[in-house]
């Protein structure tokens, strides 16, 4: 489904007088269709900004990133523009980042029902009740499901950040530290969840602090140094 060769990004400290930072070089791997794949490596190794090209936060300098959409057309998502790759991600591509970074004054149950509303074509009713029963499994507290998540803890804050993620069933997932402030109890769930995406046909790439857990759970490892 992906195949990035050579990817690289460059960032320009303007406030250190043009001061250029890699952070990273070269990238190259495969992820085939429902696969797995594992990145690892030192901090500071650009993991996370390898993820965030996939995802056209960061616009690489140079590589190519070549996707297997829905319609079956492949595309580079290093080059594609603004609008193209909107809507790409707003149709096929899932996102869990470290941290929960939401529009105030928005209800958890809102937040996890939104995609779900805008992607799959369901009813209110519907989307209600799966997202409802999302966050129950992700132990989220009933009481705590018209609250704001700026007033959650950490733990919570990211089990309501991979709810949101998850719940319309993208068919490629990436995976930034997603249980990174999770108990073992928590950290269990989410595996259970990601295995029945992965049975489903989602295809994910992953950064874990555990490298144990890792190893476990992806196909492959690919190591940037």
């Amino acid at each position: 489904m992906l195949t990035v060769e050579k990817l690289t990004k460059n960032f320009t400290l303007h406030i250190l007088n043009g001061k250029r930072i890699e952070a990273c070089k070269d990238v190259s791997f495969t992820v085939p269709k429902g696969g797995f794949l594992g990145l690892a490596g030192p901090s500071g190794a650009g993991k996370s900004t390898v993820l965030k090209c996939l995802y056209r936060t960061y616009l690489p300098c140079s590589g190519s990133i070549l996707y297997e959409s829905a319609s079956g057309a492949t595309v580079d998502l290093a080059n594609l523009n603004d609008r193209a790759i909107l809507d790409i991600r707003t149709k096929e591509i899932g996102y869990v980042s470290q941290f929960l970074k939401v529009i105030p004054r928005v209800s958890a149950l809102d937040l996890v029902m939104e995609p779900i509303l805008e992607r799959n074509g369901v009813s209110v009713e519907e989307a209600r009740e799966r997202a409802s029963g999302l966050l129950k499994r992700l132990r989220i507290p009933s009481h705590l499901f018209d609250a704001y998540p700026a007033t959650f803890s950490g733990g919570e804050q990211q089990r309501v950040n991979i709810a949101r993620a998850v719940s319309w069933k993208p068919r490629l997932l990436l995976l930034d530290e997603p249980t990174a402030s999770l108990d073992t109890g928590s950290v269990g769930i989410v595996m259970e969840i990601l295995k029945e995406l992965r049975q489903e046909g989602t295809t994910m790439i992953g950064i874990f602090h555990d490298t144990d857990l890792l190893e476990s759970v992806t196909d492959a490892v690919h190591r940037i140094c």
